[in-house]
C-alpha cells in the first residue's frame, strides 16, 4: 500500500526557478520563448431545484451534483470522482508509455470527513483495480505513486494536509469487472 501526504513545501517543489548562468544571465532570459498560459477552466453550475445543479463547459455535456444525493451525486462524491477519474488517467498513459497498456481499470474512492462543519475529508484512499497484458506489480505501484506524488492536478488542488493512501489489485486481463 502506498501513501502520500504532502509537506509545507509542496505546492512550490513544481515551481521552475530561474538559474544563474556563468555570464549573470538568468536562464530564463535566454533561447526559447515562454510558452503562453493555459487559459482558466470554466464551467457554469446551474440551480435547478432543492440542492440540485447542472454543471459542465457552456455548450458541453452536463452533470448533475445533487445536495442530498438523489439525482447525482453530491458534491464530496464528485470531488472524490474527480480525484479517481484524474490518478487513474495518468496511471493508464504511464503503462501505455510502457508498451503495457491497461485493458481493465477500477478505482474505488472512499473519502473519510470529520464530524464537524465544514465536514471537509481528512483522509482518502484509492483502491485501484488494474488488469493488462504484462502489466507486473512494480510497474503499477510505480505508476499510481507518480500520479499521485507528481502528476494528478486534482490531488496537487486539495488541501497538502489530507493523507491519500491507496493500494492496488492487480487482475489478469482475462478477469471481468463488475458492470457499472
Amino acid at each position: 500500500m502506498g501513501q502520500f501526504r504532502a509537506g509545507a513545501d509542496r505546492a512550490m517543489s513544481d515551481t521552475p526557478t530561474p538559474s544563474t548562468q556563468a555570464d549573470g544571465a538568468s536562464a530564463t532570459d535566454t533561447a526559447t520563448p515562454a510558452v503562453p498560459p493555459r487559459p482558466p477552466n470554466r464551467i457554469i453550475a446551474t440551480w435547478r431545484r432543492e440542492q440540485e445543479f447542472a454543471t459542465g463547459k457552456l455548450g458541453g455535456p452536463v452533470a448533475i451534483v445533487d445536495g442530498h444525493g438523489v439525482t447525482g451525486m453530491g458534491p464530496v462524491d464528485t470531488l472524490l470522482s474527480a480525484l479517481a477519474t484524474c490518478s487513474s488517467a495518468d496511471v493508464v498513459e504511464i503503462l501505455k508509455k510502457r508498451r503495457t497498456p491497461v485493458t481493465s481499470l477500477e478505482v474505488e474512492a472512499v473519502g473519510r470527513r470529520v464530524d464537524a462543519v465544514p465536514r471537509r475529508l481528512e483522509h482518502v484512499m484509492l483502491r485501484f483495480r488494474i488488469a493488462g497484458t504484462g502489466i507486473e506489480r512494480e510497474q503499477a505501484e510505480r505508476a499510481i505513486e507518480l500520479s499521485i506524488t507528481k502528476y494528478c492536478s486534482v490531488r496537487d488542488s486539495l488541501d497538502p494536509t489530507i493523507p491519500i493512501e491507496w493500494d492496488l489489485e492487480l487482475a489478469s486481463p482475462d478477469d471481468k469487472q463488475p458492470e457499472r
